[in-house]
């Protein structure tokens, strides 16, 4: 049976690794078992926090309005049901816009919803 010599793979497949833990600290950048080990926890905690990163904004989004609503005389929840009964389709990523760039604009909007 012929010998399998798997040089160029093995070094591919390290130099992968390593190339992938770049900017890692000390020997997790260095040396390929710490280096694939905190690679494989980086890509599990990156596709996690893919799907957290739109929780986490649409938080941040209800916060805003919430903030801006009550500037205005009315909480988030009323402003969410009187924008509902009004049939405003505006979503919460484009509320908060609103009122971060444009609040003359959005005090429209806040009366819409306080007389729907």
């Amino acid at each position: 049976m012929v010998r399998v010599k798997r040089g160029n793979v093995a070094r591919k497949r390290r130099n992968k690794i390593l190339k992938l833990a770049k900017g890692f600290v000390g020997s997790h950048s260095r040396l390929f078992r710490p280096a694939n080990q905190q690679v494989m926890k980086a890509l599990r905690y990156s596709y996690r926090h893919r799907r957290e990163r739109k929780r986490d904004f649409r938080s941040l989004w209800i916060t805003r309005l919430n903030a801006a609503a009550r500037q205005e005389g009315l909480s988030y929840s009323r402003l969410i049901d009187g924008l509902n009964k009004a049939n405003v389709l505006l979503n919460r990523k484009m509320l908060a816009q609103l009122a971060l760039v444009d609040p003359s604009v959005f005090a429209a909007v806040v009366t819409v919803a306080k007389n729907p």
